[in-house]
């Protein structure tokens, strides 16, 4: 396996995640200011989902996160629990935000850019809204994940087509670990963007919530009322148990400090 990127910020531990602690603009900086030409690194963008996975020990989610470049607070809850519990505020950086603020102005029409998921119409809202000329795009087949000939070709893709930003679009932690795969055969280059639903909220495929609910913390409300069905287990199995894990985390800390103190006395 390639070694780490040794441009690697400081890192910050919260609840199982070793966290980058960058603002999005911080974050852009350290992208576009990135050597086109150097070892392939990828950003993930851990949410409340990645924590709680990262807690019990799911390899799915850890092992990737663990050769990241940046690993970028992706959720507005984790920055408010480390605010009220720890008095230690958690830089937040979502992906969607991220993948914005890069359309915005560094990605130019001339940059190549690979995309592993997403569809032909979210390709040709790239092109027509952005003016993009060169982005080569694969879309594996669902479950694929489960098929190490399709994982392969998702990885034989990125090498084939080399690009100054790949993105990984096809959810978590299917995205996080084809990224892997592609850092593990160590010979491409560019940056990696594991960005979950980001494009599809840029070219406007499917609307985000308004500012409103995402200043409140309530942007997972918003996308579980558009869509009960397909956000109610991620909300409420695979992130709702972030808040007994931080009760938990606070009251370890607790009992540490307080042990401490008895040993000082």
């Amino acid at each position: 396996m390639r070694p780490p990127p040794a441009d690697r910020p400081d890192r910050r531990w919260f609840l199982g995640v070793e966290f980058t602690p960058l603002t999005i603009d911080a974050a852009v900086r350290r992208i576009v200011g990135r050597d086109p030409g150097a070892p392939f690194a990828y950003v993930v963008t851990p949410n409340a989902q990645h924590a709680v996975a990262a807690w019990h020990g799911d390899m799915r989610f850890a092992a990737p996160q663990r050769s990241a470049w940046l690993r970028l607070n992706d959720s507005a809850i984790l920055n408010l629990l480390s605010r009220r519990l720890f008095h230690d505020a958690l830089a937040l950086a979502p992906g969607s935000d991220l993948t914005a603020a890069l359309f915005a102005g560094p990605i130019s029409p001339e940059d190549r850019l690979t995309i592993i998921g997403g569809s032909a119409e979210m390709e040709r809202r790239l092109r027509d809204r952005f003016g993009m000329r060169h982005i080569a795009r694969h879309d594996p087949p669902m479950g694929f994940i489960h098929d190490p000939a399709e994982v392969e070709r998702c990885v034989a893709f990125v090498l084939a087509n080399p690009a100054r930003y790949i993105f990984f679009a096809v959810g978590a932690p299917q995205s996080e670990m084809v990224a892997l795969e592609v850092h593990r055969r160590g010979d491409a280059a560019g940056v990696g963007l594991c960005i979950g639903s980001s494009l599809n909220f840029l070219t406007g495929l499917v609307p985000r919530a308004p500012r409103a609910f995402r200043r409140a913390n309530l942007e997972w409300l918003y996308r579980l009322g558009r869509n009960p069905i397909g956000h109610a287990r991620r909300v409420f199995i695979e992130s709702v148990p972030i808040l007994a894990i931080a009760a938990r985390a606070r009251m370890m800390a607790d009992q540490d400090r307080a042990h401490r103190g008895k040993l000082a006395a």
